[in-house]
């Protein structure tokens, strides 16, 4: 299907707008999943007592459909955000959906909101998985019921004109999560604590918030809902996904792999605070922006300035090539673009 030609596409921003279908599921704990259906995009009626509104018991995905340059509607690497998805359910006591259904709904509900696809470079349809505990429950514990739900909308270009780099303030006041929490896990609860932090530094002109380890107040954790890296010496090194409190980014998978694959070393450890504000590049990375170019990063007194504030050649390399592979501009060696319809099968 062609995208709407009653949609303004290049005013498109990252925002939410509504769409045609998504997707329904419900099942009671300890019965497998039922098919579910896609209905008209819509309110669910939910109790009170609902587990994810007294709980926060719930998590969430993100990932994007979009348009290569042939104009085939592809996702990318779906099968990873499926096993994410699949850990969350399962630290959060809620039953897994399988990869399987995952990757079929996911494909249902993009090829039943095709017309929301924007036209290659213009922008995505993001998709975003739901799951989460409707059913009343009053004690702490898992809820009996869990509606599983999947809805989508089009937005732009996270980067309007290009990528251009931001500048990150490191937070001395707020922690992400601790250790043994759930922050290697996409919990609905795990973001709210982000918003007034996040909110305070952009009020100060900043773009978004690092956050430190709570233990030691040292080591990088992530920047608000991205991940880290950063560039020295033509090593790129990126905070090591352990204690469980970093969230494993399928955009930071896919960007070790493409960096290794460029013949750049790339060293997954612990990143000092101290070592990042004296590297020659820094970006973070994420299903929204893929990949964003830090200009500078202020913490207390100190503020490194990377790449003369300019995009990094390392940077824009991997940028390039991840968004080159997702749009069909360059080799998918890894078979990571699935094409929902004809050349790969869900």
């Amino acid at each position: 299907m062609e995208p709407a030609k009653d949609i303004d596409w290049d005013a498109l921003t990252f925002a939410f707008s509504q769409t045609d279908m998504m997707y329904v599921a419900k099942t009671k704990v300890g019965e497998p999943w039922p098919a579910g259906k896609l209905v008209p995009y819509g309110d669910i009626p939910m109790s009170p007592a609902a587990g994810v509104l007294n709980y926060g018991q719930g998590i969430f995905e993100g990932l994007k459909a979009q348009r290569t340059d042939a104009g085939d509607i592809v996702l990318f690497r779906t099968n990873k955000n499926a096993q994410r998805f699949a850990a969350g359910a399962a630290r959060l006591g809620m039953p897994v959906v399988s990869e399987e259904q995952f990757m079929k709904v996911a494909r249902d509900v993009v090829e039943a909101n095709a017309r929301f696809v924007p036209p290659s470079g213009k922008g995505s349809l993001y998709v975003r998985p739901v799951l989460f505990g409707n059913g009343a429950i009053l004690g702490l514990g898992p809820a009996p019921e869990v509606t599983y739900i999947v809805y989508c909308c089009p937005v732009g270009p996270y980067f309007k004109d290009g990528i251009t780099p931001i500048h990150l303030k490191v937070s001395d006041e707020y922690h992400r999560v601790c250790a043994g929490s759930t922050g290697n896990v996409k919990a609905i609860a795990n973001y709210a604590p982000g918003m007034i932090p996040s909110a305070n530094a952009k009020k100060e002109g900043y773009s978004e918030i690092i956050y430190l380890d709570a233990r030691e107040h040292r080591y990088i954790e992530e920047v608000g809902a991205a991940n880290f890296f950063c560039v020295k010496d033509g090593v790129i090194y990126t905070p090591i996904l352990s204690g469980g409190t970093i969230l494993p980014g399928v955009t930071r998978d896919s960007t070790i792999q493409i960096a290794r694959d460029l013949g750049y070393k790339v060293e997954e450890c612990k990143v000092d605070i101290d070592f990042a504000l004296t590297a020659d590049e820094v970006f973070c990375t994420g299903t929204a922006a893929v990949v964003s170019p830090v200009g500078k990063i202020t913490h207390a007194d100190r503020t490194g300035v990377f790449a003369n504030n300019e995009v990094g050649v390392v940077t824009k390399k991997i940028y390039e090539t991840l968004t080159g592979i997702q749009r069909g501009k360059l080799p998918d060696k890894h078979g990571w673009v699935i094409h929902l319809k004809g050349k790969s099968k869900l």
